[in-house]
């Protein structure tokens, strides 16, 4: 009983945020598909430029050690770094595939789907984890953080309502809330014993650019905002926080093609 109220309250439709504070990011992305089809040495050089700082970022934020220039000798020249782990490596060259992988999905015109969501995380743990690619069987804590993850047999039942939100809500919440939302409770629900931040962060893209805005790389140096605004929607459901902060980041996420489009 407690569980159907839950999920009563935490999928009700309702918007965070007026509609005005998306202005910014808005006529940015007018501007941007004012200029398409963009070059495409552009378009190859941005997307090289993306897939590096996206997955070194993605990944420090969940310890991986490798710098950035490791991660792209790793990435663009297939070398390993002395002195970091075999799964230090596999992150970075498995996240630049789950890039890829998103790409088709956006290409497709496919929104996320629990099959989707699973392949995102196997493609992210593949060769590190036996359980990648599957829910959580067992209950998990998240070190610091104010809420607990719901019990594993509850897993199923509240991704079957994230999905029935999504479904719901596709077109009718700003994309960027839209977007933000679904890493949120991804993150709360925890549906993966690992894995769940950078699972979370590529169907938050995947979202992102089904709707024209680039891709969004939250970078390691706001991490601890980044963890406190994402514990607010699990201890007090209140998403404006982290929306914010997502909304200031994709309005960031254009920066890189205005010289590349002499519009700097």
């Amino acid at each position: 009983m407690l569980e159907g109220v839950y999920l009563a309250t935490r999928y009700a439709r309702i918007a965070y945020m007026t509609h005005d504070a998306f202005q910014t990011v808005d006529a940015l992305k007018a501007k941007l598909d004012s200029h398409r089809p963009l070059p495409a040495e552009a378009v190859r050089q941005l997307r090289a430029d993306m897939v590096l700082r996206y997955t070194f970022h993605s990944n420090a934020i969940e310890g991986n050690t490798l710098s950035l220039m490791e991660t792209k000798v790793v990435l663009e020249d297939g070398m390993t770094i002395g002195g970091k782990s075999v799964r230090e490596h596999l992150e970075a060259i498995n996240h630049a595939e789950a890039i890829s992988f998103l790409e088709t999905l956006v290409d497709a015109g496919a929104p996320l789907d629990e099959r989707s969501l699973k392949e995102l995380h196997q493609l992210v743990f593949r060769g590190i984890s036996d359980s990648a690619g599957r829910y959580r069987t067992g209950n998990v804590i998240i070190s610091g953080a104010g809420h607990t993850p719901p019990d594993h047999l509850h897993v199923q039942h509240r991704m079957d309502a994230f999905f029935d939100w999504y479904g719901q809500e596709e077109m009718q919440l700003h994309p960027v809330e839209r977007a933000a939302r679904m890493h949120a409770d991804l993150v709360v629900i925890h549906p993966f014993t690992d894995g769940n931040g950078r699972t979370s962060r590529l169907a938050m893209n995947l979202e992102l650019m089904r709707a024209g805005f680039p891709t969004v790389v939250i970078p390691v140096e706001q991490r601890a905002a980044y963890y406190e605004n994402l514990d607010a929607v699990g201890t007090r459901q209140d998403y404006e926080p982290f929306i914010r902060q997502v909304v200031a980041l994709v309005e960031h996420s254009f920066a890189p093609y205005w010289p590349l489009l002499g519009l700097a």
